[in-house]
């Protein structure tokens, strides 16, 4: 199976700019920038690749969370995740991304704490998300609510 997303972009890297769409249609002509990227802390002056990332991150981690809550006879009845990508300058020039770290606040009843963390430990480790940031630290905050 293959996914796909396309980016456009015009100018150089600090005063040009682009749009991003895919192939579901949730983005169509989606802008990204410099600023938007580097510079606007309030993340509202458009989307950035960071932000895709972490957006990716959280819906895999949960949709395999929600699977193996369920496997174990406990679905879940809401998965709060946010995932956060942390990324700034590299020692040797540029950009990286360092972390994604996910957050997560849960509602599953009839499960206990340990199984509760020794699933969402799994999630963390199997969703093919985290596997592909396998070059990154990747931490879990799992907490039932």
């Amino acid at each position: 199976m293959n996914r796909h997303a396309t980016a456009i972009w015009q100018g150089a890297l600090k005063d040009g700019s682009g749009t991003l769409d895919m192939q579901s249609g949730a983005f169509s002509k989606q802008p990204y920038s410099f600023k938007g990227r580097f510079e606007d802390e309030s993340g509202k002056s458009g989307t950035n690749p960071e932000e895709l990332i972490a957006a990716a991150h959280a819906g895999c981690f949960s949709m395999q969370l929600s699977h193996l809550l369920a496997e174990n006879g406990t679905p879940a009845e809401k998965l709060d995740t946010k995932a956060t990508v942390t990324y700034g300058p590299a020692s040797g020039g540029g950009f990286e991304i360092t972390e994604s770290a996910l957050k997560l606040s849960a509602n599953v009843p009839g499960i206990d704490e340990a199984k509760f963390k020794e699933l969402a430990e799994k999630a963390k480790t199997g969703c093919p998300v985290s596997k592909a940031l396998g070059a990154i630290k990747v931490t879990l905050d799992a907490q039932l609510a």
